[in-house]
């Protein structure tokens, strides 16, 4: 007997020996791979011109400070962070050496947020705005690897050092292929500013946003340094039509668009029978507008007939605006009934003042996805549910409930009062 149970031993340790050195725990099937952790490096002007006190009533170096502060203290930790400058060291007046002006002020990798912050509280506005060089000198920072790699870059002015194109920088940035995004937060900017930072966000994918208050420029730092830990897919860029007839077909996923102010453009999608589309719309407002403004997404038959449409106001409070909508398409018997052909509207009712340009037009980022319609009970949906008559079902049932318990308590308390 225990010379069989030894046998049988040996047997599966031999087994496990063999399944260890044939599939090795770190390759085993349907484990997550490890992957490099992103990077991201945050470009300061530190010029002459940061001097300025037009910032909730002190100067644009005092708020760049406070929100890195705000900033540091909110990094993932998975998150490699550089901080870089521009303009923080040289004064005088020699173009050559004003516009070789940058520098890496805290190395990308893990962050030791004391460090980082001591390093921030030196700076004080000096010279030029090497928005070039600065670009250049952080792509090389966050070479190596295929990490998810961003670039912030802050800035009050346009750069200073030309012929180096800053936009043509970012463009050639984009076109190595390296999958390196640059955002752009304007401080107080101006048109030309404006138009240069637009120019490099759209050259690598990225997002420019104009800023105007502290809470803004922490709040948006913050959320773009989240978003290389948490990378998002890129979206395909297209252009609507003016009406649906010739207008672009967009299969499941992300677009980007561009849409100046009361435009409407159209867009295709195709849903079979039993299917469901689910569509979402959001329209940034990355120039001065006026506080009252809307979003509009209407689906469509051919033939013009509405199917059902999601729409949303604002009010300035955002500088973004979103509306979504969902429409299931009946199941049919009839398995060769081709899919249906939806015409997706979208338009903005965004107004500004006479000064503003309206080209190029407010970026639109578009949300198509298609699945499966509900075909049970077991669907809230089908009950409903989204326009809120389980919600009231509910809370009247609970009225009722609740009504008599309180008179069978009222009716026993007044029977006690009277025996008494």
């Amino acid at each position: 007997m225990i010379t069989r149970r030894w046998v049988r031993a040996s047997a599966c340790g031999l087994f496990v020996t063999l399944a260890v050195g044939l599939f090795p725990s770190g390759a085993a099937a349907g484990e997550p791979v490890a992957k490099e952790a992103p990077k991201v490096e945050l470009v300061l002007d530190v010029s002459g011109s940061m001097r300025a006190r037009d910032i909730d009533g002190q100067t644009r170096m005092s708020a760049a400070k406070q929100a890195f502060n705000e900033v540091l203290d909110a990094v993932p930790d998975e998150v490699q962070l550089g901080i870089r400058t521009l303009g923080a060291n040289y004064p005088g007046p020699d173009k050559n050496l004003g516009c070789k002006d940058t520098k890496q002020l805290y190395p990308v990798g893990p962050l030791n947020r004391t460090e980082a912050k001591t390093a921030v509280a030196t700076l004080a506005p000096t010279g030029w705005t090497p928005i070039g060089p600065a670009l250049l000198g952080a792509a090389d920072d966050l070479k190596g690897g295929d990490a998810t790699r961003r670039i912030v870059l802050i800035t009050d002015g346009e750069d200073t050092c030309a012929p180096l194109d800053p936009c043509e920088v970012a463009r050639d940035i984009a076109a190595k292929g390296i999958h390196l995004v640059i955002d752009t937060l304007g401080l107080v900017p101006d048109a030309k500013t404006r138009d240069q930072l637009i120019c490099i966000a759209e050259a690598t994918g990225g997002t420019y946003t104009s800023v105007q208050h502290t809470a803004e420029l922490s709040g948006r730092v913050r959320q773009l340094v989240g978003r290389a830990a948490t990378p998002v897919v890129n979206p395909v860029a297209t252009e609507g039509a003016k009406q649906c007839t010739g207008a672009p077909e967009l299969k499941p996923g992300l677009y980007s668009d561009r849409e100046s102010f009361g435009e409407h453009r159209w867009y295709r999608v195709s849903v079979a029978p039993g299917q469901e589309l689910r569509a979402s719309v959001s329209i940034g407002a990355d120039r001065a507008v006026n506080n009252d403004y809307g979003v509009l997404l209407r689906a469509t038959t051919l033939s013009g007939r509405e199917i059902v449409r999601g729409q949303e106001a604002g009010d300035g409070r955002t500088d973004l605006i979103s509306s979504g909508l969902r429409y299931p398409k009946a199941g049919s018997a009839d398995d060769e009934e081709p899919a249906e052909t939806v015409c997706l509207q979208v338009s903005n009712s965004f107004s500004a003042p006479a000064s503003v340009k309206t080209t190029p037009g407010m970026p639109v980022e578009l949300t198509i996805d298609v699945v499966d319609g509900p075909d049970g009970a077991s669907d809230v949906a089908s009950f409903g549910l989204g326009r809120g008559w389980w919600l009231l079902g509910a809370l009247a049932l609970t009225g009722l409930l609740a009504g008599l318990v309180w008179g069978w308590v009222s009716r026993w308390r007044i029977a006690v009062w009277r025996t008494n």
